[in-house]
């Protein structure tokens, strides 16, 4: 308890998923938490796990793939609170997209140049929009830990899906990018490169991935990772236990990247 004692956590992506998990989790470490996701009854939710593991915050609904919107939610964690010392870009769609979005987890070819902007907008914008603002501010206070909740996708290919890989190969080489150009204003940034999650992201294909069957096709560990092993290590890289880790892809995937 207290690795985060008395920091400002704005968490994107905090109706659901990772982002829901590490709202909870930061709370109780010690963060004031600023959730922020398009839903507000999501956002309702997280708030109320929150509180009930004793944690304080607030939550903000804003679609981030709109730059203004994405200014707007920044500004009122700083005017709420006065800084944003940790960001966790967690907001993002993965492969369940393909049931409200048909198309947009297609391969390059049979992908629609619509779908393309889509989940660029969603996935890779929207931690653009939120970084450029968020860094102004911690720029200024010479101090601040940024974690970009990428995929291992974004590492290596898939045989669908292109959009969305690209958007997570973009947030870790943009990541790295940013590790370099902001580190002598006292601000990490690392990501987190999850393998397959136990979300309503993959629920579709999770059956099939690891089946009885073949439970090690995708992972050596047999099983998909929970939220909270991944909310886990983006508490580490937040935390100032990673003091010297910038720059970092840290992959939490059941040992899939480890495969020859």
């Amino acid at each position: 308890m207290g690795r985060l004692e008395g920091k400002i956590a704005l968490i994107t992506g905090a109706g659901a998923g990772i982002g829901r998990a590490c709202m909870s989790m930061f709370a109780k470490e010690g963060a004031t938490v600023f959730g922020v996701a398009r839903t507000q009854a999501n956002l309702d939710e997280t708030l109320a796990q929150v509180h009930a593991v004793g944690g304080k915050g607030s939550v903000y609904s804003a679609d981030l793939s709109l730059p203004e919107r994405a200014e707007a939610a920044v500004q009122k964690c700083i005017e709420e609170y006065g800084r944003i010392d940790i960001l966790l870009n967690a907001a993002g769609v993965g492969y369940s997209y393909k049931l409200q979005s048909p198309g947009s987890m297609d391969p390059v070819d049979t992908t629609p140049v619509d779908k393309w902007r889509e989940v660029m907008a969603i996935n890779l914008d929207s931690v653009f929009y939120v970084c450029r603002i968020a860094l102004r501010q911690m720029k200024a206070q010479k101090k601040g830990a940024i974690v970009n909740v990428a995929s291992i996708f974004g590492l290596g290919g898939a045989p669908d899906a292109h959009t969305y890989t690209a958007t997570k190969g973009a947030i870790i080489n943009l990541s790295r990018s940013m590790a370099v150009a902001y580190v002598d204003d006292g601000i990490r940034v690392n990501v987190v490169a999850p393998g397959f999650v136990k979300t309503q992201m993959v629920e579709m294909v999770l059956d099939q991935l690891f089946s009885p069957e073949n439970p090690k096709l995708v992972a050596p560990m047999g099983r998909p990772a929970t939220v909270e092993e991944v909310g886990y290590a983006c508490l580490y890289l937040a935390s100032d236990e990673a003091s010297y880790c910038t720059g970092t892809v840290l992959c939490v995937d059941g040992g899939s990247t480890g495969r020859a």
